[in-house]
């Protein structure tokens, strides 16, 4: 709590950096609704673009079939953004050693995104942190609900965009992870990506009350108030793709109604 100025309490603002997330299909900027029924929309760069110049805090790339393929096919994405776009990039899919997150970031990426290989092997995540430094090393979390009827019963971590059990408790498996060096968490709500009907809110507070490291919460955003709850629950970013790749909302917009919530943004 900060003290107002005439002594009583005032709530601390909350602060919330906006990502705009790209989903990447070949050479194709793609959405789904949890991971299925991708529908192409376009250039990715010149999504990018358009969001970098209505103020976004940051992108992210994934490849959504580079873990089926076993390969990364962002390396021309990345260096055509980083010639045009300036502002902190994440790119991942298909990560399987450090030799391939060197790759993505010699192409253009600054952090570099894992989530099968790192369940597959965990010492993956210390390999690419001791290599390039934690910061460097963005764990991705595809959480669903063990039971939509039993909220206590917790989230399980899935692999290969959603579709593979892992057996993992999402919590613990955080919790292990930044032990490991994972400098930040992109969570994803599996249940919610894609629907823009909400956040699983509950998810992210109970990751954020176990995470010492920044936590990027994904899927479901449908509106401001959605990002707000995100901030309120201790997320460090939203990442958004639906809301702004269909025109439902503007950067400059989500911002000037996230401001108004008393959600702090950058200008």
């Amino acid at each position: 709590m900060r003290l107002g100025r005439a002594g009583g309490e005032v709530k601390a603002v909350q602060k919330i950096r906006l990502i705009a997330r790209l989903d990447v299909k070949d050479h194709n900027l793609v959405k789904g609704i949890q991971y299925e029924g991708l529908r192409k929309l376009g250039d990715p760069h010149d999504f990018a673009l358009r969001y970098y110049e209505q103020g976004i805090d940051e992108l992210l790339y994934l490849d959504t079939v580079a873990s089926l393929y076993g390969r990364n096919n962002l390396s021309d994405i990345l260096a055509r953004t980083s010639a045009d776009v300036f502002i902190p990039v994440t790119a991942g899919g298909g990560v399987r050693s450090a030799a391939d997150a060197e790759a993505l970031l010699r192409a253009g990426a600054d952090k570099v995104a894992v989530n099968t290989a790192a369940i597959a092997r965990p010492a993956l995540i210390t390999e690419i942190a001791r290599a390039f430094g934690s910061q460097c090393m963005v764990l991705s979390v595809q959480a669903k609900r063990r039971d939509a009827q039993n909220p206590a019963a917790g989230w399980e971590a899935y692999c290969d965009n959603g579709r593979e059990h892992t057996g993992l408790d999402v919590l613990d498996w955080v919790c292990r992870a930044q032990a490991l060096g994972a400098g930040e968490i992109l969570l994803t709500s599996v249940d919610c990506e894609g629907v823009g009907k909400g956040m699983d809110i509950p998810l992210y507070e109970a990751v954020c009350a176990r995470a010492d490291v920044p936590v990027i919460a994904a899927g479901g955003a449908g509106c401001a108030a959605d990002v707000a709850g995100a901030a309120r629950a201790g997320a460090s970013a939203a990442a958004v793709g639906s809301l702004l790749h269909y025109g439902r909302a503007t950067v400059a917009g989500l911002k000037e109604e996230l401001a108004q919530m008393g959600v702090e943004v950058r200008r």
